[in-house]
């Protein structure tokens, strides 16, 4: 269907009521609503001009995270997707994107490559899925993150799962974190915080204070 600004945008529909969209510029998911509530975020400033990435959602960062030698979090983010695949897992929708190399990737990253994410929606869960395929005769290493905005009250909101891990703290100095160890079981948010938590576990429990436990 369309979608803001006039780009092209999936809308998955679970049997059990649950809804996703996905802009495939950026190959960005910026909605999950579960009993019609969305537990997803959307910058009121996003921009959805197909120039800019869209600021929310499910935004791609490949094949950097962060600064480096080519633009803050790579191009992924910034290119269109395809539909590569789409199906039906009992009344769950599944869809596959896919991102190939191009002139614009290869004049940052001189690679051929296929990125694969995988989307499927369930009554109650959102399964993300990025795989990332060399298709190069010469071997290249990448970064990647899922930055995930989730609607939450940052008053109420708090972080399950995380103690004993090694921290980097970036709040005085962005360029010379301290080093840590968290050893609070619930993680709150008092004011500005911008933590790095080195080997999390792969589940956490994200209370967004607004009722919701993700």
């Amino acid at each position: 269907t369309e979608g803001n600004g006039k780009l092209p945008k999936v809308v998955l529909n679970s049997v059990h009521g649950s809804v996703a969209e996905i802009y495939l510029f950026g190959g960005c998911v910026t909605s999950w609503k579960v009993e019609n509530k969305d537990l997803l975020f959307v910058r009121p400033d996003a921009v959805f001009n197909g120039q800019k990435p869209i600021s929310g959602g499910i935004p791609h960062c490949f094949p950097q995270f962060g600064p480096g030698p080519m633009q803050q979090h790579g191009f992924a983010r910034n290119m269109n997707w395809a539909i590569a695949d789409s199906g039906n897992d009992e009344g769950n929708p599944v869809i596959a994107l896919e991102l190939k190399d191009s002139p614009y990737s290869r004049s940052m990253w001189d690679y051929s490559f296929q990125a694969l994410f995988k989307v499927t929606l369930d009554s109650k869960c959102l399964s993300t899925k990025l795989t990332i395929t060399n298709r190069d005769r010469k071997p290249f290493s990448f970064s990647s993150a899922l930055h995930t905005y989730f609607h939450a009250s940052v008053s109420g909101a708090s972080v399950k799962g995380l103690k004993g891990c090694k921290t980097l703290n970036k709040d005085q100095d962005p360029t010379n974190p301290s080093e840590g160890k968290e050893e609070r079981e619930v993680v709150t948010f008092p004011g500005f915080v911008d933590c790095v938590y080195l080997n999390a576990p792969s589940e956490l429990h994200l209370d967004n204070g607004l009722g919701d436990t993700i």
